[in-house]
């Protein structure tokens, strides 16, 4: 592994694919979140201007869905359309923020949460009072605890992607397959076998047997008789 690959383009090739799903959570659940939020700085209206409430969790819990929606929602779009304009980098701050603004947004909703609902045991003899601090709790207890499951969901998402990133330094992901698929090995002709020189056996020479010589006979010539 090798930090250079935090500093390639691309989508990490080796990056799994159901962090797209991951993502796609995060997304629902911070549109909840949004929902809520928006429910909590309704709860009262002018009643909370006037006890000097200014928004506090449910105000951030909606910049850090607004966030999210930014962050994510432009990555998962990148990744499909145009992956070489991915920048690891970007995607490694850009995530460490989301992490840091949620664990912010889910602990503030927490607090703020206990505190309402404190006050509304308090001044639970006021009658309406008392019910909108108690709704207002309720609305902030649901942010936080949405919030803290995002919160999670962001930190699997971030340490996948960086494992894939560091296995991959040369950036090879800019032109696999979208959301992270492995791009298939090329098919490369294999050589063809080279065959192995044999040594020539010299073959024996088979001795043939030599036939021997017979002598040869000259017949005498006979001396011709004397008339």
């Amino acid at each position: 592994m090798s930090t250079q690959g935090l500093l390639a383009k691309g989508v990490p090739a080796l990056q799994p694919a159901w962090l797209l799903f991951v993502k796609i959570a995060i997304l629902v659940l911070s549109v909840i979140i949004l929902g809520l939020a928006a429910w909590a700085l309704s709860i009262f209206g002018g009643l909370a201007s006037g006890l000097g409430y200014s928004g506090g969790a449910a105000g951030f819990a909606v910049f850090a869905t607004i966030w999210t929606f930014i962050v994510y929602g432009g990555t998962i779009a990148i990744e499909m359309v145009a992956t070489h304009l991915f920048y690891r980098i970007a995607g490694v701050v850009l995530y460490s923020l989301s992490i840091i603004f949620w664990l912010t947004a889910w602990a503030y909703a927490a607090s703020q949460a206990s505190t309402w609902n404190s006050a509304g045991s308090l001044f639970g003899s006021f009658g309406g009072v008392d019910n909108s601090f108690k709704k207002e709790g309720s609305a902030l207890g649901a942010v936080a605890g949405l919030g803290a499951l995002v919160w999670i969901l962001a930190i699997v998402h971030f340490v996948f992607f960086i494992k894939a990133a560091l296995a991959d330094s040369e950036g090879s992901g800019a032109n696999n397959a979208e959301l992270g698929q492995v791009k298939p090995a090329e098919f490369v002709q294999p050589a063809p076998p080279v065959q192995a020189a044999y040594p020539q056996q010299p073959y024996p020479q088979q001795p043939y047997p030599q036939q021997p010589q017979q002598p040869q006979q000259y017949a005498v010539q006979q001396p011709y008789a004397t008339q």
